[in-house]
């Protein structure tokens, strides 16, 4: 029987041709505050970005479909999980959407679209964009939030029309950053804002969004804003927020006596911090006033219950934050990469800078010109702000030492203009240093991109995997060509990990425990560890378990048992004939070999670090006589990666 999510909503979940304007129409009629839960995605921020796995997910779905069917919509797919779910958790995005919309029917599945990054860090090309669109509203998504990370309309609108053509529901997004109401952050004032509606109202946007992206939107501020952005459009207005500061729950109460439309929050068992801000406490608040949500206080506690008790597997995921801190609105990391860049900083080795890296994103983001900070944004700006804190320097001696340092690739290609144009340009002299003599475009990447030849593509694919590889695979391969091989490899060679419970996944099984593991519908296996033998001189191990009663045994390699004693040789400053590892990671791509002529600039090797990729190139024109290191090799700073003759 089909659920209806409201009373009085026009039609069934899956949207097509004037639904999208009837539901707008629908939104602005109502006489409540509605709610999109975003604990399904984005409240997971608060636990290393949105490491929550399918089978934590799968066993509340349909009790959520039921206990909260009033909510206007649930988050459930964005650049990090699409990402995360590949490359730590070795699950298919596009398995667990279709999952968990067999699984939930009558609740909208909304999700974060990043304009012509689509769930990626780089720009693609448009035809892979429209490509990705297409299959993810073919796959369950009804609503597309979509937006900039620079707030650059121009780089919208590929995605945008993407959306409308599918029939689905295109809600554009304004990210907001600074402060309307400091009259020293004169750089996004009001009216920045209020224009941008307009514009993105223009384009065809069935609804417009209020992304918060790091909490920086202030009680007052947001009152102020939601009446002037009620007075100027047309469209149902949706508020996105973070509660890092602690002050989410009262902007929140304050937007919705402004006139907002839809909010979004998270069950309380998972919210504040990092993640949005407390859905249960604001359905209370809201209760007999005019803007009554109309939710079960129950049914939701029941929902927040479940999620306590799941929580606990992801402790060690955790951001670390034990309460709102309102210093938030000073380095303004975003919330969700404030649970990424912790643990990213310690993969560095610089955990004891905490602080320091901090105070340095802070410090970067002033020195690209106080930009707008969001997914791929924001992570240029940790990614900057890593390499100057690794490397002992601070941002005056990018000016100063500019012109001899290898920067993240990730910064070479913003200063680009490979991810679009910040609201009044970038510093012109500091975009002369990290391209050094390079000239940057100022039109839309897409342009310049040649359009993917799938079929091409496809057979690149299969080639790395070494089977046939479906639309969806394609579309992931296309998007992360490094992630998606080792994703598969997992699976080729362990199968569907996404059945293990989560504890059992993290943490393995004692000896002596058992665990029973359903693989499909009527068929499960136990599965009983009884003993962990002795480390063999070669770093294995025998194991010895039962399965479904049955005594087995398997030899397994014991990753902690083997050290590498191998003395790494550094790079020799002084000789202009060595190149070295600017930052410790591994080798994610070889571009020569021996014997091959290179010139200055060329790329030579890409090395990665905790998602932070880094063109090595040549200083100087030569050929290459030694490649110290292959792909997948781990590096330490200053080893030495390739010599030229």
């Amino acid at each position: 029987m089909w659920i209806s999510p409201s009373p009085g909503l026009p039609h069934p979940r899956h949207i097509h041709g004037e639904g999208a304007d009837g539901l707008a129409k629908w939104i602005l009629e109502q006489k409540k505050v509605l709610i999109t839960d975003t604990t399904m995605r984005d409240a997971h921020q608060s636990l290393l970005a949105t490491r929550v796995r399918t089978y934590d997910l799968l066993k509340i779905a349909e009790p959520t479909s039921h206990l909260a069917a009033d909510l206007f919509s649930l988050e459930m797919w964005g650049g990090a999980t699409f990402d995360v779910s590949m490359r730590f958790l070795k699950e298919c995005p596009w398995q667990r959407l279709h999952k968990l919309s067999e699984a939930i029917p009558n609740v909208l599945f909304q999700m974060l679209l990043r304009g012509s990054n689509a769930v990626g860090y780089t720009n693609y090309a448009d035809n892979v964009v429209e490509r990705f669109v297409e299959e993810a509203a073919h796959s369950g998504i009804d609503i597309f939030r979509v937006f900039d990370s620079l707030n650059w309309t121009t780089g919208m609108k590929v995605a945008m029309e993407a959306v409308r053509k599918q029939g689905k529901i295109c809600e554009a997004a304004i990210c907001y950053t600074g402060d309307i109401n400091d009259p020293k952050r004169d750089k996004y004032p009001l009216e920045y804002y209020v224009g941008m509606a307009k514009e993105l109202e223009k384009m065809g946007a069935h609804i417009l969004a209020i992304k918060d992206m790091a909490g920086l939107l202030k009680p007052l501020a947001a009152s102020r804003l939601i009446k002037a952005l009620k007075s100027e459009v047309g469209i149902p207005i949706h508020l996105h927020t973070h509660d890092t500061s602690g002050n989410g729950g009262a902007m929140l109460l304050m937007a919705c006596q402004a006139g907002v439309d839809i909010v979004d929050a998270a069950l309380s068992s998972i919210s504040g911090l990092t993640s949005q801000p407390n859905l249960n406490a604001l359905v209370a608040a809201l209760k007999g006033s005019e803007w009554d949500t109309g939710l079960n206080e129950e049914n939701l506690q029941k929902l927040a219950n479940y999620w306590e008790t799941v929580r606990d597997y992801y402790a060690p995921f955790e951001s670390g934050l034990k309460s709102g801190t309102a210093e938030v609105y000073h380095h303004e990391i975003p919330g969700g990469q404030y649970s990424n860049y912790k643990p990213q900083v310690a993969g560095l080795g610089l955990l004891d800078r905490w602080e320091e890296c901090k105070e340095m994103y802070h410090r970067v983001n002033l020195l690209f010109g106080d930009i707008v900070k969001v997914t791929p944004s924001s992570k240029v700006v940790g990614d900057m702000a890593m390499f100057l804190v690794k490397n002992n320097m601070d941002v005056d001696d990018v000016y100063i030492k500019g012109d001899d340092l290898t920067f993240p690739e990730s910064v070479v290609g913003m200063f680009k203009g490979m991810i679009g144009q910040p609201y009044q340009g970038f510093p012109r002299e500091l975009q002369r240093i990290i391209l050094k003599g390079e000239e940057p475009i100022t039109c839309r990447p897409g342009e310049l991109i040649e359009p993917a030849d799938f079929d091409e593509e496809r057979l690149k694919a299969e080639a790395k995997v070494g089977r046939p590889v479906d639309d969806k695979g394609l579309i992931s391969y296309i998007l992360y060509p490094h992630v998606f091989p080792e994703f598969d490899k997992h699976r080729q060679e362990y199968s569907d990990t996404s059945v293990i419970p989560t504890p059992i996944f993290f943490y393995g099984l004692e000896p002596g425990q058992e665990t029973a593991i359903d693989i499909e519908p009527g068929k499960t296996l136990i599965i009983k560890l009884n003993a962990i033998g002795r480390v063999h001189p070669d770093g294995t191990r025998h194991i010895f378990f039962e399965l479904n009663g049955d005594a087995r045994q398997v030899i397994v390699r014991d990753q902690t048992a083997i050290t590498d004693e191998v003395s790494r040789e550094k790079a020799d400053k002084g000789n202009s004939l060595h190149i070295g590892a600017p930052m410790p990671g591994k080798v994610l791509k070889v571009n020569v070999k021996p014997g091959d002529g290179v010139s200055a600039g060329d790329v030579l090797m890409v090395t990665e670090a905790m998602k932070m990729e880094t063109n090595v190139k040549a200083k100087e024109d030569g050929k290459i006589a030694q490649v110290k290191f292959k792909e997948g090799d781990k590096i330490e700073k200053d080893d030495l990666l390739i010599v030229l003759a």
